[in-house]
């Protein structure tokens, strides 16, 4: 990756820094109620309903994202966490990645799937870490959330993060950013530093690809009303809101340090202006140090791998001045370090995953528009009552 520090992304809502270059753009959209809701209560188990509807829509419970697999997401809408490993778990079984329920709704999804998977080891000399490394200032804990899961997007849901936060506690959203539950609340800022390493890449290309529905599926398509919002309710209880368009998978380090507002703007606005090539290496160990951060998280690994975060632990310290600490920080241009964590980082966490609406199961616009209406205030219903 050579001098990996070149990427940085500023403000969730967001600014991208690369290098000196600044650009600014402001996502806040207005949030519209719907007049449709599901019933809380309404759970499906997805297996029970494929089981009912025959062989040609077969369930699959994999370690991996299932390519146009179908998912339901108001079956575990603010709790995705539970079935995709994204953050540190309780659970020390690294054998899954991902294992929520999925259908086979689309036919021949195999001739369009493009899979790429990145060498075990980086191999070349000038290219010691195969990954991405990039930091996110964080004006508040809502974009904080929504810089870790900024590679996570679901098609016509405006906040994708809260499918996977939306039932954390502030004790568990603590406990997953690795910063004490005292910093969740309160006026606070944020800096996510995190160092990803890419195993495998997947999609469905090309940019539009072609799908074509199961016979069954189209037999429950047919079933759908203009203007009868239970008709697509129905649907997606039986197979799905959205399938899986594309994912990457492997691992990440990542450290949270936590600011006061007044020295939080200071060092961003210092980012803006000059850019991280045109800090000296004690400027920026400063800025990442007890010194300016009010808090400093534990560095944490995205898949709870014990292992990589005892080395982590014990090769990623710092001594400062009077202070001594972990920082993610050390690895600026340390090619040992670079090399060695590219090993250590496996294939076991969910990077990136765009989901899709199964609006191609229905090829009559009139009827796909109505489908896409019903979502629509469902999916605002569940971002605004959750």
């Amino acid at each position: 990756m050579g001098s990996y520090l070149q990427l940085i992304s500023l403000v969730c809502d967001c600014e991208l820094v690369i290098a000196k270059t600044v650009t600014f753009s402001q996502d806040q959209k207005t949030q519209s109620r719907g007049s449709a809701m599901w019933g809380r209560a309404v759970l499906v188990v997805l297996a029970a309903v494929v089981a009912a509807c025959g062989p040609m829509a077969g369930q699959q419970q994999q370690q991996l994202p299932h390519l146009g697999g179908a998912i339901n997401l108001f079956s575990r809408y603010g709790y995705l966490s539970i079935s995709m490993r994204v953050v540190p778990r309780e659970d020390k079984d690294l054998t899954w990645i991902f294992r929520e329920p999925t259908v086979d709704i689309f036919r021949d999804i195999s001739l369009q799937e493009s899979v790429e998977t990145f060498s075990d080891v980086t191999t070349s000399g000038a290219h010691v870490f195969e990954g991405d490394f990039h930091m996110e200032f964080c004006d508040n804990l809502k974009q904080l959330l929504q810089a870790y899961f900024r590679d996570f997007t679901v098609e016509r849901l405006d906040r994708p993060w809260r499918a996977f936060t939306a039932s954390w506690s502030r004790n568990a959203l603590a406990r997953h950013m690795g910063i004490n539950s005292s910093y969740v609340t309160g006026q606070h800022c944020y800096v996510l530093v995190r160092v990803a390493r890419h195993r495998v890449s997947a999609k469905l290309g090309p940019k539009d690809p072609k799908l074509e529905p199961e016979e069954v599926v189209e037999q429950e398509v047919e079933k759908v009303k203009v203007g009868d919002a239970p008709s697509v309710n129905e649907f997606v209880r039986s197979y799905g809101s959205h399938y899986i368009a594309s994912y990457v998978t492997g691992n990440s380090l990542y450290q949270v340090f936590v600011y006061t507002p007044p020295i939080y703007r200071t060092i961003k606005d210092r980012f803006k202006t000059r850019g991280i090539t045109d800090l000296s290496n004690v400027e920026l160990a400063s800025y990442f140090s007890p010194w300016s951060a009010e808090h400093i998280g534990k560095i944490q690994v995205a898949s709870g791998n014990a292992t990589v975060e005892g080395w982590a632990t014990e090769h990623l310290r710092i001594n400062f001045y009077l202070f001594t600490y972990n920082s993610l920080l050390k690895l600026h241009e340390n090619a040992s370090l670079l090399r060695k964590l590219d090993s250590l980082l496996r294939n076991e966490a969910l990077l990136q995953l765009n989901l899709r609406t199964l609006s191609p199961a229905f090829k009559d616009s009139v009827k796909r528009e109505w489908f896409h209406e019903v979502m629509d205030n469902n999916l605002k219903l569940w971002e605004v009552n959750l």
